[in-house]
C-alpha cells in the first residue's frame, strides 16, 4: 500500500502510524485521511500487529485539519473532508489492538480529536493541546 502523507512500519508486533506531513505540521487534509482509512482497515486484519502507535513526524503531533482545504470548495468537498475524518476516528476506536497517541510538541483541533479517539495518550513533558476554534464558535466535540 503506497502512502504519500503516511508510514507505517512494524517492529516487534508494535505497528507506528506516522503522520509524514511536517512542513503543514501533520494537518488532516482528506489525502491524509483518505489513507489512513484503507491502512487502518489492513491493521485491523493483521495478527502481526498487537499494539499501535499513531504519532506525528516532525515538530508537531498533528495541527487539526488543513485550514488552506477549509477554503473556497462546494458544500460536498467540505462534507467529504468531515465524514472522512469521522470515519477515520470511527475505526481507530473499532481496531481490535488497543491505539496509542504518542503525542508531542502540539495536538490542536482534530488533532486533540485524534488523540481521543485512541485508547491511550502518552503526552512529552510540554505536549500542548488546545481547541483554538472556540475563540471563533467552532468547536469539534470529540476532544471535548
Amino acid at each position: 500500500m503506497g502512502c504519500d502523507y503516511l508510514t507505517f512500519d512494524i517492529e516487534d508486533a508494535i505497528g507506528t502510524i506516522t503522520l509524514n506531513r511536517p512542513e503543514k505540521r501533520n494537518a488532516l487534509s482528506l489525502e491524509l485521511l483518505q489513507e489512513l482509512n484503507p491502512l487502518l482497515a489492513s491493521i485491523s486484519q493483521n495478527d502481526g500487529v498487537r499494539v499501535v502507535i499513531i504519532k506525528g513526524e516532525g515538530k508537531v503531533f498533528c495541527a487539526g485539519h488543513d485550514i488552506s482545504q477549509l477554503v473556497g470548495h462546494e458544500m460536498t468537498f467540505y462534507r467529504a473532508i468531515f465524514d472522512t475524518c469521522v470515519e477515520v476516528m470511527e475505526n481507530i476506536q473499532r481496531l481490535p489492538q488497543p491505539v496509542i497517541a504518542q503525542v508531542h510538541g502540539v495536538a490542536t483541533a482534530a488533532g486533540c480529536q485524534l488523540v481521543a479517539a485512541c485508547d491511550l495518550a502518552v503526552a512529552e513533558e510540554g505536549a500542548l493541546f488546545g481547541t483554538p476554534g472556540v475563540k471563533i464558535g467552532l468547536f469539534c466535540t470529540t476532544p471535548g
